[in-house]
């Protein structure tokens, strides 16, 4: 069921993307869709609080939150926006059937998905070594957001490791992009574990329903230390149609990482606090320190952290026929570094 889900998707978003539109939204503005209000996008929040968009020369029309990336992708070949904020995974699709699909911003260059287990989790310890842990998730209930997404692909990343295959390993179950109904899936036992954006570690740990088991932004999984994955994507017809406005865009976004590294914490507490209306104050502590280890300063991509992160889309298999960087990456970003 879930790979018939996944071909669906991707055949929906072919579709759509067989008429290749271009924008539809006035000189001077860019529509611009994100999946949710996870870590990976706050750079955004940061960009339009501060005024940094309309400072740079360009203003954002409707910014709606969309809940998968494949939905993103559709929204972008269809016209309704001109930029894409998913994860690598997304942008990857889209070149796949488009290419003229283009990087054009990185906003965190770690995995920023989590594994958390639930208080009654029965297996491995969170110290125990990394291959023991992944064996713990065998025969369980793991939540993630969707088919095709980089909550799927961090599970099957993870069990190709130790041998595992997640179709008759485990139990993959939708939950959608709301960290609200994730926390509600654990505590209630529908699910064992959660494969999930942060900050669900933080939120599950302040609620006392769960705790972190693996983090690749953390370090828990080798290789996967540096890696390109939230981004901002386009089209090269957006990039020609709109220079101005996506360059204004990319100097705006740039301004707003800066910050979340200079800022004081307290400021940047206060900022997150707005932009994850209802969190617990508890879960907020150790995010500013933790931002700026994986958010660069700079929205470039680097040729090695891309490289990473084509090389954990090859173990997926979650996309094929992957993009060369010299295509893909916007030429004002690639660095050699």
């Amino acid at each position: 069921m879930r790979r018939t889900a996944a071909i669906l998707a991707a055949l929906a978003l072919a579709l759509t993307g067989c008429a290749q539109r271009t924008s539809t939204t006035p000189p001077g503005v860019l529509n611009v869709g994100q999946i949710s209000n996870s870590i990976a996008f706050f750079p955004l929040f940061v960009a339009e609080q501060n005024g940094y968009f309309t400072q740079e020369g360009v203003k954002l029309g409707e910014r709606p939150r969309l809940g998968t990336g494949a939905k993103v992708a559709a929204a972008l070949k269809s016209g309704s926006i001109d930029l894409g904020a998913g994860v690598m995974t997304d942008a990857l699709n889209l070149a796949r059937i488009d290419d003229k699909g283009r990087l054009v911003a990185n906003l965190v260059d770690r995995y920023y998905v989590d594994v958390v287990v639930g208080t009654s989790f029965a297996g491995a310890s969170p110290s125990d070594p990394l291959d023991a842990r992944i064996r713990a998730l065998r025969g369980k209930k793991i939540g993630i957001t969707g088919p095709g997404s980089g909550t799927e692909a961090l599970v099957t990343y993870l069990f190709a490791r130790t041998g595992l295959n997640p179709a008759t390993d485990c139990e993959l179950v939708n939950l959608g992009s709301t960290a609200a109904s994730a926390l509600g899936a654990l505590k209630a036992g529908r699910v064992d574990a959660l494969a999930f954006f942060q900050p669900i570690a933080q939120q599950a740990a302040a609620a006392g329903i769960g705790t972190r088991y693996i983090s690749p932004a953390a370090g828990d999984v080798p290789g996967l230390e540096r890696t390109a994955h939230g981004v901002v994507f386009t089209t090269q017809r957006i990039i020609d149609k709109k220079p101005r406005e996506v360059a204004a865009f990319q100097r705006a976004l740039g301004r707003a990482q800066r910050h979340i590294h200079q800022a004081p914490p307290e400021e940047i507490v206060k900022l997150l606090t707005a932009y994850l209306k209802g969190i617990d104050p508890r879960a907020l502590a150790e995010l500013p320190e933790l931002m700026r280890t994986e958010i660069p300063e700079g929205i470039g991509f680097s040729r090695a952290s891309f490289d990473t992160a084509i090389a954990f889309h090859r173990v997926t298999g979650l996309v094929r026929h992957l993009p060369a960087y010299e295509r893909i990456v916007h030429f004002a970003l690639r660095a050699d570094t």
